[in-house]
């Protein structure tokens, strides 16, 4: 039995009927088993695919089911989707090794019973494909299951931007995401890192957003072995996420406070912009979260970040009219960084989009009391939909007469080839 198909079956299950969060779980898999590259790889493929496949796959399953989805017990289901996945998905596995390793798999897993079921199930796919061809047309339930995201979604799309650009984020947010690094330049330069990388053997170029940007795009290999990641010249980060640090302009010597920071990737931005000097306040209301920023700092050489536990609505009574520049990198949907968060379409709910801009709009009113006169704020997050961003900074605004806005910034994936991000730059008068 195939020991990486069985990896990504328990994570799968335990993403499902536990709640795991898919990144960590396969993280903590790959540094357990000693996996070449390549199964590294198909390991991870099978784990982010299929999730990201989500209930579209499931959809392609119950059409060989006699009883309903619902009904199928979830080990039983994880098994289902890793060999259906690979059937419908992965041209490059044959459909008898799919058949094969899943029915040697649901005997491991879930026993002799529950391994004729999958065969059955899995056989008949192989037999009658066209059985489960999604429906084609611009209807958005079509464009839902072909796309893998859910209907709700789709429909915020196509009202946000129009039928066209919908389609067009839709298809973005399954490509292949690159890895991203920003150069520590507290350490080195850009240019010394490239060449390393390419030294390496790994693909890499410059970033056209980011000054400090590198995309990585082929043969990076592992991130645990990733010598400059280890060594802190570098910290993996989107080019457009740089934006933020870059937008607020912290300068040596100021008081700068990120309101939500973990795991720490904008505070350290701050950190290696201000040279190193001055203070920066990195709150959060996780401890272990905060530890992440600490270990993060250390490992970067920075030594003026001060991580707090606190809820970032109370922020403003703790540092009232002390800052220099403030961060709001908001608590958001995450609607702009689909293609990297595999699991967010399908855990995210549309009643959970209601209730964030509330939530939004008091970290950004209490973070706005900690500001100096003439003090600078930016307000940032990685959605793109307008009830979190320009509708809540509208908000501030007609709240407080005492900011006024110098620049907005709206980065679509679709159109910027970066995760989809936005950011606002407020000062204080």
């Amino acid at each position: 039995m195939d020991k990486v198909r069985l990896a990504a079956t328990k994570i799968l299950y335990d993403v499902a009927a536990n709640g795991a969060y898919s990144n960590v779980a396969l993280a903590q898999t790959l540094r357990a088993e000693k996996f070449s590259d390549l199964d590294r790889k198909f390991c991870t493929e099978l784990v982010y695919g299929t999730i990201k496949a989500g209930a579209s796959l499931d959809w392609k399953i119950s059409k060989y089911l006699s009883r309903p989805l619902a009904k199928v017990d979830e080990k039983i289901l994880a098994v289902l989707r890793v060999g259906a996945y690979q059937i419908f998905f992965l041209d490059r596995v044959p459909n008898s090794a799919a058949v094969n390793e899943s029915v040697e798999l649901a005997k491991k897993f879930c026993g002799i019973g529950a391994a004729k079921f999958v065969n059955a199930v899995l056989r008949s796919a192989v037999r009658e494909p066209h059985k489960s061809d999604f429906p084609t047309g611009d209807d958005l339930k079509s464009l839902a299951l072909r796309n893998f995201h859910p209907l709700w979604l789709v429909k915020i799309f196509v009202k946000e931007f129009g039928l066209d650009a919908a389609k067009k984020i839709l298809t973005f947010d399954n490509t292949e995401p690159p890895l991203c690094l920003r150069v520590n330049f507290l350490r080195t330069t850009r240019e010394k890192i490239l060449d390393a990388l390419k030294n390496s053997g790994v693909q890499a170029e410059p970033s056209t957003f980011a000054p400090e940007g590198i995309i990585c795009t082929k043969n990076h290999g592992a991130l645990d072995k990733f010598q400059p990641l280890r060594a802190g010249l570098c910290q993996v980060q989107d080019e457009s996420s740089m934006t933020a640090a870059r937008l607020l302009n912290p300068q040596a010597g100021e008081f700068v406070i990120d309101c939500c920071a973990a795991p720490g990737g904008k505070a350290t931005h701050l950190a290696e912009l201000m040279q190193n000097r001055g203070r920066i306040v990195a709150a959060d209301i996780y401890e272990t979260k905060l530890e992440h920023i600490k270990q993060n700092a250390e490992r970067l050489g920075i030594k003026i970040i001060e991580p707090l536990l606190i809820d970032a609505q109370n922020i403003g009574e703790k540092f009232f009219n002390q800052a220099d520049k403030v961060l709001v990198d908001a608590p958001c949907s995450g609607l702009g960084v689909l293609r990297r968060k595999a699991d967010i379409r399908w855990k995210k709910v549309s009643a959970e989009l209601n209730d964030l801009p509330a939530l939004q709009e008091k970290i950004l009113a209490s973070a706005a009391e900690t500001l100096k006169r003439g003090g600078v704020l930016v307000y940032s997050t990685c959605t793109i939909i307008r009830r979190e961003n320009q509708d809540v900074v509208e908000k501030f605004l007609a709240a407080h007469e005492d900011f006024e806005l110098v620049e907005m910034k709206m980065l679509l994936p679709h159109v910027t080839n970066t995760d989809g991000f936005f950011a606002a730059k407020l000062i204080k008068k």
